[in-house]
């Protein structure tokens, strides 16, 4: 039954106007839909994700959302230039270099949005022609 089903992030602000303008002036997303206490876009392929209104805080210690892309630099030079701050990681099992880290052939980097949300870009590691994983 689900393997069949749409699914949806659900991000949570305790100011809903200071996300909004984050995710606009700093991702470049237009609201889809909104309402006094609920935001909705709608990104690349059709996926949507909401930022919802609340009294509680997100613990901001582990992703929440990613976003999956063809080109991890350009992304992450186009997001600083907008004054996205990207975490930097220097752990043995993952180090970030300019706000990138590396593994398995894919390209992670993390930043946090207005409301301490942890979020991600993924560049996936290429599957060569023929092969499935």
């Amino acid at each position: 039954m689900l393997k069949s089903a749409r699914a949806q992030t659900a991000l949570p602000a305790q100011d809903l106007d200071r996300a909004k303008a984050f995710y606009r002036d700093k991702l470049g997303l237009q609201p889809l839909e909104e309402d006094a206490g609920n935001v909705r876009y709608r990104v690349g392929d059709g996926t949507e994700f909401n930022v919802f209104r609340t009294m509680g805080a997100p613990s901001g210690t582990h992703t929440q959302m990613a976003f999956i892309v063809e080109d991890i630099v350009g992304e992450v030079k186009d997001l600083k230039s907008r004054g996205v701050t990207f975490e930097e990681y220097d752990y043995p099992e993952l180090k970030t270099k300019d706000g990138i880290a590396e593994g398995g052939g894919a390209k992670v980097a993390w930043f946090k949005d207005s409301e301490g949300n942890l979020l991600n870009i993924v560049q996936p590691a290429r599957v060569p022609a023929g092969r499935t994983t």
